[in-house]
């Protein structure tokens, strides 16, 4: 009789735990249900995820995308095949909200620099409630008690379109393959302090391919920044744009390297650089006084032959990044034009650096100063 009534007890706990097991499983499902839908909501109504997997120690976003907004140059802003995040359960405990790593695989993302000099990024996930017109909850408490700490988010094998409308339209697009990135301390969304980025990549040329490395730190809020970028190889045709402008003499071919070390404090851009110019050839002159880069095209190329068809630049790029007259376009063609001019033994740099706010008009000084020595040059000859 005992051992009966210990058979059926058994088989009622069994039945339990069967009954728990498929609800959990049920409750699991669930719960991964809701969190996708969280998911997709914190994104925006133009995101998109194909799942989401819960294990024991990490949550992986698959098929993520996030369609461009109307007008935006490309069709989505953000793609990812899979994005691994490993909360740091210690963290959760404590309730201090840490994140150990996120790895994003295979990742696309489009930015956007806009007319006026300002870089856009996934734009919909920075429109929030007070995007939309509605006034904040006073009562709520406030975003930055509710940080959220990112000890290292990794990409792997990415592409970065950059499409930049800051020169003449449609906007530029420079493309970066093979993108290896490491962000370091990130806090959300307070972005204070120290962010730190190890980035390598491809950048895609016409003619060739090229190798970029950037390293160093910034703190967003703060707009303070040191970050060390080198360009190895880049196909000087898609990069033309950047040092000269529409009247001038083009580029058939060549190539650039580049060194450049930029520090922002307190508003202050100061970044010395170095521009070396290899194996350059020029589009036939539309007259005889044409201009590559602010300076006589025949002295560019007469200064190649003499010097194994290289041109080293040295220039120091300086300005307030607050102020609206300033722009980084017009300060790189007005000193590397002054730079040039002075290594190719032409006083233009006092012209160029005279300007004070290093805009157009110090470029198109430089340039109508070139053509004025060219003009003075034929002119002796003549008389001789």
């Amino acid at each position: 009789m005992a051992a009966g009534k210990g058979k059926r007890w058994g088989l009622i706990a069994l039945a339990v735990l069967v009954v728990l097991i498929a609800g959990g499983i049920v409750g699991f499902r669930v719960a991964v249900g809701v969190l996708k839908g969280k998911v997709v909501e914190a994104l925006g109504p133009d995101s998109e995820i194909t799942g989401i997997r819960v294990g024991w120690a990490s949550v992986d976003v698959e098929g993520l995308r996030i369609n461009g907004p109307r007008g935006w140059p490309a069709a989505d802003t953000l793609r990812a095949e899979r994005i691994a995040i490993v909360p740091s359960l210690r963290s959760v405990l404590s309730g201090q909200f840490q994140v150990h790593s996120i790895t994003i695989l295979r990742p696309y993302l489009s930015a956007l620099r806009t007319k006026d000099g300002h870089l856009q990024v996934v734009p919909s996930l920075l429109v929030g409630a007070a995007g939309k017109g509605q006034p904040a909850d006073p009562s709520a408490p406030a975003a930055s008690s509710r940080t959220v700490t990112v000890g290292r988010i990794t990409l792997r094998d990415g592409v970065l379109e950059f499409f930049d409308a800051t020169v003449p339209q449609p906007p530029l697009k420079i493309r970066f393959e093979q993108v290896q990135a490491t962000v370091r301390d990130v806090v959300v969304p307070a972005l204070t302090g120290k962010i730190r980025l190890e980035l390598t990549a491809v950048l895609k040329g016409v003619q060739r391919d090229g190798a970029v490395t950037i390293a160093g730190w910034a703190e967003i809020a703060s707009k303070n920044s040191s970050v060390t970028t080198t360009l190895r190889s880049a196909d000087l045709v898609t990069l033309q744009p950047y040092l000269i402008k529409a009247q001038e003499t083009g580029v058939q071919k060549g190539t650039l390297d580049l060194d450049l070390q930029s520090e922002v404090s307190r508003a202050r851009l100061k970044a010395p650089g170095k521009l070396t110019i290899s194996d350059l050839e020029l589009t036939p002159a539309k007259d005889a006084f044409g201009t590559f880069m602010g300076v006589p095209r025949h002295a560019v190329l007469a200064s190649l032959k003499n010097k194994d068809n290289k041109i080293v630049v040295n220039f120091v790029l300086e300005g307030d990044i607050n102020n609206p007259q300033f722009s980084l376009n017009e300060a790189l063609s007005t000193q590397v034009a002054a730079s040039m001019a002075e290594t190719l033994g032409m006083s233009l740099g006092g012209v160029a650096k005279g300007v004070g706010t290093l805009g157009q008009k110090g470029v198109e000084a430089a340039g109508e100063a070139a053509k004025g020595a060219v003009q003075r040059l034929f002119e002796g000859q003549k008389k001789r």
